[in-house]
């Protein structure tokens, strides 16, 4: 029996895009044991951030999609714990928005996994909110970390530079609504849901979109 856990908190700040600036609250995630840990996005505040880690290894830090509000922080999370930064390379040019000067240390690829605490998360890629978007699916916890491409209620915003409706329903219907019904989604912001609670939804938000 795997010790392997999720922890959860919430760091606030401000997400901009296409000129216009928004005051977000964001999920970050930290998935392992007592002993190692991965950080899934860091947003806004390191400190807090390794905080929560609690001079436990990090295994790296997982962005999930390259928006700054679930970037920039990771820098300074990585420098602080030692950890690599591995990001989809569909999203480096979102990433080069906040970070011109500093590149991720690696990529994530879909069907990769990463291993902390006696646990897989692999890697989905999921485009549509933004070309390089993933999702982390842990089977044997029974969750599913979505960054913002699935939410409480339906997808992720498709309104601004990088991203596409079509798109990401196409990944939603293919790569998740596939998913065991009872796997609880952990989202990039707000409350948590599953993936059988927004299955009966996507017809609506097909409907919606056109």
């Amino acid at each position: 029996m795997s010790d392997t856990r999720v922890e959860h908190l919430t760091t606030s700040g401000v997400f901009t895009l296409d000129g216009g600036s928004w005051e977000v609250d964001n999920n970050v995630w930290l998935v392992g044991d007592d002993d190692e840990v991965v950080v899934v996005d860091a947003p806004h505040d390191a400190e807090a951030i390794v905080a929560a880690v609690g001079g436990r290894r990090v295994v790296a830090v997982l962005c999930t999609h390259g928006h700054n509000d679930h970037v920039n922080a990771a820098p300074a999370v990585a420098d602080a714990t030692g950890a690599p930064i591995l990001l989809h390379p569909g999203d480096r040019v979102l990433w080069d928005m906040t970070h011109p000067d500093r590149a991720p240390d690696g990529d994530l690829a879909d069907g990769q996994t990463v291993r902390v605490g006696g646990t897989d998360l692999t890697v989905l890629h999921t485009p549509g909110h933004a070309p390089g978007a993933v999702c982390l699916y842990a089977p044997e916890l029974g969750v599913l970390f979505s960054g913002d491409t699935l939410f409480q209620g339906g997808p992720g915003a498709t309104g601004r530079s990088f991203s596409d409706f079509p798109t990401i329903v196409d990944s939603i219907r293919t790569r998740l609504l596939t998913l065991p019904e009872e796997t609880v989604v952990n989202t990039g912001h707000g409350g948590s849901t599953t993936i059988g609670v927004e299955a009966p939804h996507l017809q609506e938000w097909v409907d919606r979109g056109h």
